[in-house]
């Protein structure tokens, strides 16, 4: 094989390419590692947490996203498709009227929204809603 400057350069930049990306976690495996830290390894039961989120979102710069959960002690809202998945944390306490909240997060791409709830009794309950993002919102 004659190696010529511009085939050198061609597998130097592939190499390079193929190390960067076999490098970066998934952002998958980012969201679940996140929801092991909140929940110590416990099992999550699905319901007992309202999510919502619109199907379609104009712009992922602004996705509006509204969570409740009746006896819950904390809600959190992960992104699975973000860089860093954890959105939003809500903490309430034992006066607390409302186990409500209510933002406005930033989606990189059509994706899922999962919230968890950590419970008065310390069970956790999960929900999650697919949010269609047609104009991208973290540089994409």
């Amino acid at each position: 094989m004659d190696l010529t400057r511009r085939k050198a350069l061609a597998l130097g930049t592939g190499t390079l390419a193929f190390a960067t990306l076999a490098g970066l976690p998934a952002f998958a495996s980012l969201t679940d590692d996140a929801i092991a830290a909140m929940t110590g390894g416990a099992e999550v039961t699905e319901g007992g947490i309202d999510l919502t989120a619109p199907e379609i979102a104009e712009n992922g710069n602004t996705v509006p996203v509204e969570v409740s959960a009746a006896g819950a002690v904390e809600i959190s809202l992960f992104a699975t498709g973000n860089p860093t998945p954890a959105v939003a944390t809500f903490k309430f306490g034992p006066l607390a009227g409302s186990r409500s909240g209510s933002t406005r997060i930033r989606l990189a791409k059509t994706q899922d929204v999962v919230a968890i709830a950590k419970m008065e009794d310390g069970s956790f309950r999960k929900a999650s809603a697919t949010v269609k993002v047609t104009i991208g919102g973290c540089g994409g």
